[in-house]
């Protein structure tokens, strides 16, 4: 028995040195925490491999970690990332990418005695194969629908041909499925570089302990700099944690153990926001909020081809355009954050977009329509049903009590989102909420929706609009390189579409952020991508 008790109180003891000295050791390798970025996902994040950067938590992560050709800034102009120029043949067909030599994979063991290399064009290559690839299974595979071939002409040049012209190309290679990623990485871990990522971006993945945490370090190799020529990033490490309330994530937020936040818990949003979508004046000594557009539109979908007649009623769909206060509702609904929608389908933050195109509120050419509508077809009670998920119940309520006052009957129908998709998808609902966020910065990726070559479910066009002076002029807009005259044609084409009235804009929606005081360089961009690299923490 003495033996035992010896032998345990060695055991512990050794036990314990071991832990105060791994203790020591990860205090002394740790970054300073004054220099380490934090924020919450509430959504787990489901891989750090770009190939399936789909959502939006995965792509925030995804895009610490690796770089493309190009990158898109904070006003949505291309510029120079791994690719340093490049040209465009006459035709428009040929986009021909000199890149920078000074671009290194980050390190790693398979990279052999030197544990990193540099980037070629054969990488770009090797990427965009495996975006291809079938056994992949990349949710990306549809960018290269416009792609006729791309190949290295050597290390430093890589040339893509189009099959068409496509004006807003070098927009849709700013997307992190378009990323660079090692051969010799992806082949040895297969599926599992979702988890073991290794890119050129400004910070390295160092752990991640799923639905807990996300680490990354700063990449002391990075290649880009800021205007006077200093390395970025600026942080140390980036902490991700994955708290799915809400509430917890902003109560972490309020005592400062992060330093960003993207979403507000509605129970919150009165507390920390006045009506007019500012600061209540107890947060504004702590905190910095930032607003910018959000390139996102709300709305209201009627399906063309429903045989209700109210929906085939042009005077109806205009009744409900005219019929509800735009402002009003996002004052109540959503103090203030958001754009109310008089525009067109274009949100603010397009070239393209046109606030003077859509509908004001008109409540008594609203009134007249429908009583138009009553004495034309003998219907004393003109009917329809918004189907909408729980989220949005809110809004549909408001537009429900305010064309109730026109003279129609609105119904609710709440869906779990899953049920809404699938119904939107095969023609199965009348008039449902929908919200379109851009999958590329170009106003064409809106209008795609009403071209009538994409009806749904083989393509985005939900509402099976048709139009032949649209589908015309949709397709001249691929022939058109000036910017200018494409802005203005886009603008032409969403203003034929809300004359036909297939939709009814709601809002276009904020970038919203809060930060900590001691956080700069943080800003915003209309396609809500979170970038680190020119963050600094005091």
């Amino acid at each position: 028995m003495h033996i035992l008790k010896k032998i345990t109180v060695t055991v512990s003891s050794i036990f314990f040195f071991i832990i105060l000295f791994l203790s020591c050791s990860n205090k002394k390798n740790a970054p300073k925490d004054h220099l380490v970025f934090r924020y919450n996902e509430h959504k787990n994040i489901g891989s750090l491999d770009p190939a399936f950067a789909k959502d939006n938590a995965d792509i925030w992560a995804i895009n610490q970690l690796f770089n493309g050709l190009v990158q898109m800034d904070d006003s949505l102009i291309v510029r120079p990332s791994i690719a340093k120029s490049w040209t465009i043949t006459e035709d428009a067909l040929t986009y021909s990418f000199l890149l920078n030599k000074d671009v290194y994979f980050h390190k790693h063991k398979l990279f052999g005695k030197d544990s990193t290399r540099q980037v070629t064009a054969y990488d770009f290559e090797y990427s965009f194969n495996r975006i291809l690839d079938p056994n992949i299974a990349s949710s990306g595979q549809w960018i290269f629908n416009k792609i006729d071939s791309f190949k290295a002409i050597n290390d430093s040049v890589f040339d893509i041909k189009l099959k068409q012209p496509f004006p807003a190309f070098l927009g849709l290679l700013t997307m992190k499925y378009c990323s660079v990623v090692p051969k010799e990485i992806t082949t040895h871990y297969g599926t599992d570089f979702r988890s073991n990522p290794i890119g050129t971006g400004p910070f390295k993945f160092k752990r991640w302990e799923e639905n807990v945490k996300l680490v990354f370090r700063k990449n002391d190799n990075y290649f880009e700099t800021n205007n006077v020529g200093e390395k970025l990033p600026y942080l140390e490490a980036v902490a991700i944690t994955f708290l799915p309330d809400k509430q917890s994530e902003f109560m972490q937020f309020i005592q400062g153990n992060l330093d960003f936040l993207n979403s507000l818990d509605a129970s919150y949003q009165d507390d920390i926001l006045t009506r007019k979508g500012e600061l209540r004046n107890k947060y504004q000594s702590t905190i910095d909020l930032i607003r910018g557009p959000y390139l996102n539109t709300e709305y209201l979908a009627f399906y063309m081809d429903s045989d209700l007649n109210e929906i085939q009623s042009k005077q109806i769909r205009e009744a409900i355009n005219y019929g509800f206060d735009r402002q009003k509702m996002m004052t109540y609904l959503r103090n203030g954050i958001g754009i109310p929608a008089t525009g067109g389908f274009i949100p603010k933050g397009l070239p393209g977009y046109n606030p003077n195109i859509g509908y004001s509120y008109q409540p008594e050419k609203a009134k007249q329509l429908v009583a138009n509508y009553k004495k034309e077809n003998n219907n004393k009670t003109p009917e329809i049903t918004i189907t909408t998920t729980s989220n949005y119940l809110n809004f549909c309520e408001y537009i429900q009590r305010e064309l109730t006052k026109t003279g129609l009957v609105i119904k609710i129908d709440v869906i779990p989102a899953s049920t809404l998709k699938e119904g939107k998808a095969n023609g199965k609902l009348d008039v449902f909420r929908a919200s379109w966020v851009a999958d590329y910065p170009d106003a064409q990726n809106y209008l795609s929706l009403f071209y009538s070559e994409n009806f749904a479910p083989n393509g985005p066009n939900y509402t099976h609009f048709s139009n032949s002076t649209f589908d015309s002029l949709y397709k001249e807009a691929f022939n058109i390189t000036e910017e200018n005259k494409r802005v203005a044609l886009y603008t032409k084409m969403d203003s034929l579409v809300l004359k036909n009235t297939p939709i009814v804009p709601l809002y276009y929606d904020e970038v919203i952020r809060f930060s900590q005081k001691n956080i700069t360089g943080l800003g915003s961009n209309p396609i809500n991508l979170l970038e680190l690299k020119h963050v600094k923490k005091k």
